[in-house]
């Protein structure tokens, strides 16, 4: 009984204890359901709404027009949804190529540059007549997907035989193969009918067939099968589950017996891989020839994509559509208010930073120290 009184004198002292004096400790979660996660998520987004709200009502949207900008017009017109999935597909690819590879924890980050060579590969068999009509985007695909891919295999092995940061070399790589494009676009490439800088135009049997009218691309088709095909792959698949065992402990995985260097080798090429079919979708379902700026932005939104989705290829897909629909939201803003474009990127911004920002919340917790 005596204890119990001590106890019980011992909270009411610090339930009175000031605010100011009280002391907290941060801690990592061990495990948090999933709609534990989507409620902080929905919170955090509702909040980076918010704010954007706030800065486009003082310069001078209106605000019941928010509402109908942000969600009716882009998600529930037909002409804006199309946009949307247009936008969205390569961005599903980036986005799952990056999760491959973080997944292996090998930080590609030049998703940009296997995007490029990518689309080179398929430009290079429209420019060269490669092959017969009827199977000239099945090799058009196929060269995205190999040159995609090798383009990957440097680093990976610097990083394996070297010990070499990927970081630094996919970086550089980027560069590379950006500066490769503009030799070819202002080259030998050049369209010869007006002389700017990009390719000839592809011809009919050379573009991605187009569904819902001229908006949306088979690409979207596409970008849908990969999804579900990596969801079966690090879901379901042996090397899905000897992946898990990499990404939580390297050193421990290679005691045990996992393959460690095969998987993280296997990984890279596939983000390669992927990386290089979202060029294809680029060239040949979006701008319909080789230009010398169609990668620009991609490989960040490919990060930022795998960051919130957790490398969760499926999540990935969700998490690409409302970037895109982030980013047609933001366009109908600087057409029909006048929007200067850098407040564009500043909502664009917010509202990514408070999603990101709940990765902590997911991870951490606050508890008061007795």
């Amino acid at each position: 009984m005596a204890e119990l009184a001590v106890d019980a004198s011992t909270a009411t002292t610090v339930a009175r204890q000031p605010f100011a004096s009280r002391r907290f400790a941060l801690e990592i979660r061990q495990q948090m359901g999933w709609l534990s996660q989507a409620a902080i998520l929905v919170v955090s987004l509702a909040i980076g709404m918010g704010i954007s709200a706030a800065i486009l009502v003082a310069a001078g949207v209106p605000a019941n027009e928010l509402l109908n900008e942000f969600v009716l017009q882009t998600l529930f017109d037909k002409q804006s949804l199309m946009a949307v999935l247009f936008q969205a597909a390569p961005m599903i690819l980036v986005g799952i190529a990056a999760s491959m590879s973080f997944r292996a924890r090998f930080w590609n980050l030049g998703l940009e540059g296997q995007m490029i060579w990518g689309a080179i590969g398929a430009t290079a068999i429209s420019f060269f007549d490669l092959g017969p009509p009827t199977l000239r985007l099945p090799l058009m695909l196929l060269m995205a997907i190999g040159l995609g891919l090798s383009w990957a295999v440097a680093p990976a092995l610097l990083k394996l035989k070297l010990g070499v940061n990927e970081i630094i070399s996919t970086l550089m790589l980027n560069y590379i193969a950006g500066y490769f494009l503009l030799h070819l676009v202002y080259g030998a490439w050049k369209d010869p009918k007006d002389s700017f800088p990009y390719s000839p135009q592809f011809r009919a049997f050379e573009r991605l067939p187009e569904w819902f009218g001229n908006v949306s691309t088979a690409a979207i088709g596409l970008a849908l099968i990969v999804a579900v095909l990596a969801w079966w792959f690090v879901g379901i698949s042996r090397a899905g589950l000897y992946l898990r065992f990499v990404y939580a402990n390297p050193r421990m995985a290679d005691a045990v017996g996992v393959p460690v260097r095969r998987m993280i080798l296997s990984a890279v090429l596939v983000s390669g891989a992927l990386s290089g079919i979202a060029g294809f979708v680029v060239a040949a379902g979006q701008e319909g020839r080789l230009t010398q700026a169609f990668y620009a932005g991609y490989g960040f939104s490919g990060i930022l994509i795998a960051f919130l989705a957790r490398n969760n290829p499926l999540a990935a897909t969700v998490v690409a559509v409302l970037v895109a629909a982030l980013f047609v939201a933001g366009r109908n803003l600087q057409v029909f208010y006048q929007i200067p474009f850098s407040m564009v990127q500043l909502i664009q911004a917010i509202v990514v930073i408070c999603v990101a920002s709940s990765d902590f919340f997911i991870r951490h917790r606050i508890r008061r120290v007795r």
